[in-house]
């Protein structure tokens, strides 16, 4: 009897250890292809950034064919694709973007948001690039993050050129700044408590 009890113990047992073992394979795929969906959900993302990038550079040749070569002759620089809107003189902004090292080619995946009072841009999409003449100024944007501030602010709504829209606008310390929409250059760009930071998540390998 007790030999027998024994013999069915066993069977149990080999039974339970079968069972944990191929649980913990399946477990294993299904953990396997959450990062392949989340990879490739990275990696479209990154894509489409990188396609809107091409976009926004290629409205601002055709606004102020010089930028092309200020651009290639900085260290850096960013893009965003901004939505404005306001509700009575609450305005906000959300937008994506990327900057990108011109020395070594890489790509860091950024965000944009802003909100406070003003005017805003009554829902119109527009565009923002960066420039960076230094690599202090650009590794500064993308690993420290940046806000615009007051003084930011009123820089880019002046136009030392005296109404010209083909002047880019330095609103840091070897940081320019062109905003426009897709018709052409807002000469007015409120950017006060804009917050640029980087992707954490679409960064992260």
């Amino acid at each position: 009897m007790l030999s027998l009890l024994m013999k069915y113990l066993k069977i149990i047992f080999s039974m339970l250890i079968v069972f944990i073992m191929f649980s913990g394979s399946w477990w294993g795929d299904d953990k396997k292809k959450s990062r392949i969906i989340v990879n490739q959900e990275k990696f479209i993302e990154k894509q489409k950034r990188i396609r809107v990038n091409n976009e926004t550079l290629a409205l601002l040749y055709a606004h102020v064919p010089k930028a092309k070569t200020k651009l290639l002759k900085s260290y850096g620089y960013a893009t965003f694709t901004n939505i404005g809107a306001t509700v009575v003189f609450l305005s906000y902004e959300n937008g994506q973007g990327l900057a990108h090292n011109n020395r070594t080619g890489i790509n860091t995946y950024m965000n944009m948001q802003s909100g406070g009072l003003g005017l805003g841009l009554g829902g119109q999409e527009f565009r923002t690039v960066f420039l960076f003449k230094t690599q202090q100024a650009y590794n500064k944007f993308i690993n420290s993050g940046w806000e615009a501030n007051a003084k930011a602010d009123a820089a880019a709504q002046y136009n030392e050129g005296g109404g010209s829209a083909n002047s880019a606008i330095t609103v840091a310390k070897d940081v320019k700044l062109y905003k426009f929409s897709k018709d052409g250059l807002l000469l007015q760009a409120a950017i006060m408590g804009t917050k640029y930071i980087k992707d954490e998540k679409l960064n992260k390998y």
